[in-house]
């Protein structure tokens, strides 16, 4: 590495302190879930810093890859991210699209890291960020809006200020894209406050049920997802949710096969993935995985409302007989 890839390293990574449950203010339920949280941000780091020094998508792959299987896929989001910045500065770089190419399988997170790029940089340069995929382009703004959350708790989680309004994807349907990106951020922000809420399954309903009704179903799904893909609840932890999500119920289910399905793609399935599906979804990840895949066939072109999100309700609408029959356990 040459001593401009050092210090193009050292000037674009954050600060792994920054990671710290601590100094973020959210809260501790226990030292394994803060080892978990903490090791969620270090292995992200770990991630963009090796994109942020290498020449391309190549060189990082191989130090991106030597991340522990429970944790690759945020530090492939990582990466993801560090490319996406790289890409916005001056110059005709295309690194975040060799990145997909070579690494498919980690689309998923690779476009949630496009969104915390997104976060960072000047609107101006949102038109040089590469989400080339209709369906999954909406994943930028989840990554977008759990970095604000993340980054600014205060105002996005505990003061739950509704993000600014901006037309992303610029080429969505017209009269909804505005609406259905707020919701889309809204997922993300749910997302993160599983991060916030220290993986305490009482304190995130606390958390959510503080948000206005109308805004709480995107919440509930982007929580979702977190406790599958991330983990960090018990068995009884995560038993005590979903009785406790109520009308909710369909939203943590469609999350939880969303983080399903990223983690079938990647390959780094892990016990707390199975967990997850079993009790929010009542059946395994493979299984829940294959909803998701069943849902996404035939989708319609972008119109009314994006496919996105009638693949969102198409996958709810399948766990509905699910959720009517079975009840969590009272463990």
């Amino acid at each position: 590495m040459t001593a401009w890839n050092k210090l193009r390293r050292r000037i674009l990574t954050p600060d792994v302190g920054q990671t710290k449950l601590s100094t973020r203010g959210f809260h501790l339920k226990d030292e394994q879930a803060r080892d978990r949280l903490e090791t969620v941000g270090s292995s992200f780091l770990h991630g963009f810093a090796a994109a942020a020094e290498a020449d391309g998508p190549p060189e990082a792959a191989p130090v991106v890859e030597s991340s522990p299987a429970a944790f690759r896929g945020f530090a492939y989001e990582g990466a993801a991210m560090a490319f996406a910045i790289r890409d916005a500065l001056p110059g005709r770089s295309r690194h975040v699209a060799r990145f997909l190419a070579d690494h498919d399988e980690h689309v998923y997170m690779a476009y949630v890291g496009v969104g915390w790029a997104m976060a960072r940089l000047p609107r101006p340069l949102w038109s040089r960020l590469h989400a080339p995929d209709p369906l999954l382009r909406w994943l930028v703004l989840d990554g977008y809006g759990f970095h604000q959350a993340y980054f600014k708790t205060d105002r996005y989680v505990r003061r739950r200020d509704a993000p600014s309004a901006f037309p992303w994807p610029t080429d969505g349907p017209r009269d909804y894209s505005r609406d259905y990106s707020l919701r889309a951020i809204d997922q993300g922000i749910g997302r993160a406050c599983w991060f916030v809420a220290g993986t305490d399954a009482q304190q995130l309903v606390r958390l959510l049920d503080a948000f206005p009704e109308h805004r709480r179903s995107d919440l509930y799904a982007g929580a979702g997802l977190a406790v599958c893909y991330a983990g960090g609840g018990s068995e009884q932890e995560l038993n005590w949710l979903a009785r406790t999500a109520g009308e909710y119920r369909l939203e943590l289910a469609q999350g939880a096969a969303f983080g399903a399905a990223a983690r079938v793609r990647a390959g780094l399935v892990m016990p707390h993935n199975e967990l997850a599906t079993g009790v929010l979804c009542g059946m395994s990840v493979d299984e829940a995985t294959r909803v998701t895949d069943e849902a996404r066939v035939g989708l319609p072109t972008d119109d009314v409302l994006p496919a996105y999100e009638v693949w969102r309700q198409r996958i709810k609408s399948a766990f509905i007989p699910l959720v009517a029959t079975r009840k969590p356990s009272e463990q």
